[in-house]
């Protein structure tokens, strides 16, 4: 791990130092090489790392670079396919895209945006503010550039309650700051920028609660050259930004989060001691008044804070993680803190849990999500969301089937009884070599993003499936799942059956069987159970409702076709009060 420089920011002198020396980086938009030399050594004297544009703009004819088939997925339990792609849907070679994050219309579901960073070659380490936008649940992307040549990093996306689509960045266009964008289009025209101050390693959250706080935006990062980590807020929809105001803690590198009250939650490596920090802010609703966080504590997650080494050795190998049920269903004062983290054994890294259930004021004991019995595995880029009904997903990199190397697969992990225990994971992507594709900086980003919802989860993530780092979108289908852990769930998953379709695949029609059990073994008042069985397509949209009745103990056969459908893969599903259980059947015309 890069050694971590502590500097006091009320010292005067180190601050008058780190502005005039930030100053003269940005009086030439080209700098020597002997300049360049100089900013990079700064830059690992003040931990800055990666964002600052050592490499000019150059303009590339991206009609000239070589294309290739885009790479798509699917799975019964994942769709992927890639976003940064041409007009025609293809693959552009010689570029890179990474460190995405994701935004849903909560209006229009299949209305969404990515942002990214965008390096039109990776002879370059400039990057621009890449962006994706799709009208289709996310089965095809139209792309471009937000204010081409302009140095932007660090993208980090959200929306509010009546369809504006917001881009938070990082820019050295006018200063070291960051700025802010909107769409009211679903993300086909940013307006902009906003200035909306900070600095490096910055988040975004709206809040769309209902209360108080409804549609204020967070903004929080480090502020500027210095080492506080600050948050600034919007009242009026980002059209203005309030003066900064101190992270009691000084949690770096991590997110932010609203909690289902309105309270701002943050949480990450502290700037003070390198130890992790959750901070809140009571007030941050109330408009009337400057927001404070009052209270902020040290957590322990069970392992250090990990960058610079592994499989991502010029960056972060993930941030800090706050999420907060937002629908109440675990309580209006729970909050989860996740974080791939270093823990005090021969393992390199886990994907490490803790909750409280009094706005941070306790907290769990750390729970390790990843069930890998080896000890060199490498879990990397955690990332946390938690759907309406409660669900908690986590996904991660994990290099456990390709020991000895960092080539990494994506895996899955959710929780139903607020984290306490966690499914077995799930391994949805074949492995990728993360040392592909580097532009000129060896990393691939620093962050992945992901959105939860009842029945799946949208995520924004980077591989090099083409051999070369891309942007992908994904969504993760729930397989099967007991919800009422007072009755006994070995007995309920073993008495329900949902048979594979016969013929499969199949034209024009399928039949699909399934059995619903007895009250005995669902320990209930009457013999009957209501059940629902519907057919998706790879997207989530519904296609048909074949069963949505009470249906007393027994085995059904229904069947299903339709002329109106193109070949390709569905999913039916089958959920009662207590089971869910999903299964793909392809029709090929």
């Amino acid at each position: 791990m890069k050694p971590f420089l502590q500097i006091n920011p009320s010292t005067f002198f180190i601050r008058i130092l780190l502005v005039f020396s930030f100053n003269l980086l940005f009086t030439s938009e080209f700098m020597s090489q002997e300049n360049k030399q100089d900013k990079k050594d700064l830059r690992t004297m003040f931990d800055y790392t990666d964002e600052l544009p050592d490499d000019e703009y150059i303009p590339v004819q991206r009609y000239l670079q070589q294309r290739s088939s885009a790479f798509r997925y699917t799975s019964s339990e994942f769709f992927t396919v890639q976003v940064n792609v041409d007009s025609l849907g293809q693959n552009i070679l010689g570029d890179a895209a990474n460190e995405p994050s994701i935004t849903v219309d909560p209006a229009s579901p299949d209305n969404m945006a990515i942002g990214w960073r965008q390096f039109d070659t990776i002879s370059s380490n400039f990057r621009q503010a890449g962006y994706g936008y799709s009208t289709d649940g996310g089965q095809t992307w139209t792309t471009g550039v937000i204010e081409p040549g302009i140095f932007r990093s660090d993208p980090v996306l959200d929306a509010d309650n009546y369809s504006n689509l917001f881009y938070y960045s990082l820019s050295t266009s006018g200063g070291y700051t960051c700025e802010l964008f909107n769409s009211v289009n679903g993300g086909a025209f940013w307006q902009g920028p906003v200035p909306a101050y900070g600095g490096d390693k910055g988040w975004m959250t709206i809040d769309r609660t209902g209360g108080d706080g409804e549609g204020n935006i967070y903004c929080f990062s480090r502020d500027g050259t210095s080492t506080s980590i600050v948050m600034t807020r919007s009242i009026d929809g980002g059209q203005f930004f309030q003066p900064l105001v101190n992270v009691l803690g000084n949690p770096g590198r991590g997110t932010i989060a609203v909690g289902v009250d309105g309270v701002v939650y943050a949480a990450g490596r502290s700037f003070d001691n390198g130890e992790f920090v959750f901070a809140r802010s009571s007030n941050a609703p109330d408009s009337l008044v400057t927001p404070v966080f009052e209270f902020s504590t040290q957590i322990d997650l069970g392992g250090q804070f990990a960058a610079y080494t592994g499989p991502n050795p010029g960056g972060l190998l993930g941030q800090t993680i706050v999420a907060c049920d937002n629908f109440g269903t675990s309580g209006d004062s729970t909050v989860y803190v996740l974080s791939s983290v270093n823990p005090p054994d021969t393992d390199p890294l886990d994907v490490n849990f803790i909750r409280s259930t009094d706005r941070g004021s306790s907290w769990s004991s750390p729970v390790k999500i990843n069930d890998d019995s080896l000890t060199g595995a490498w879990q990397w880029f955690g990332t946390m969301s938690v759907a309406p009904n409660g669900r908690i997903d986590v996904v991660w990199l994990d290099t456990r089937d390709n020991s000895g190397t960092y080539l990494s697969s994506l895996y899955y992990s959710f929780s139903i009884d607020n984290g306490v225990t966690w499914s077995q994971n799930e391994r949805l992507s074949e492995a990728f070599d993360p040392h592909l594709g580097w532009p000129q900086q060896n990393k691939m980003g620093d962050y992945f993003d992901m959105i939860s919802y009842d029945e799946y989860a949208v995520l924004a993530w980077a591989g090099t499936f083409n051999g070369e780092q891309d942007v992908y979108f994904g969504r993760i289908y729930q397989s099967v799942v007991a919800v009422d852990d007072e009755r006994d769930e070995k007995q309920i998953l073993e008495a329900y059956s949902l048979l594979q379709n016969y013929p499969n695949p199949f034209n024009p029609s399928t039949k699909i069987k399934f059995t619903v059990p007895s009250n005995v073994i669902l320990k209930a008042e009457k013999n009957l159970n209501y059940v629902t069985l519907k057919v998706y397509d790879v997207l989530g949209n519904e296609i048909a409702v074949l069963v949505d009745e009470e249906k007393p103990a027994g085995t059904y056969e229904v069947e299903f076709g339709t002329a109106e459908l193109t070949s390709g893969v569905y999913f039916y599903r089958i959920q009662s009060s207590n089971y869910v259980e999903t299964k793909k059947m392809l029709l090929i015309k």
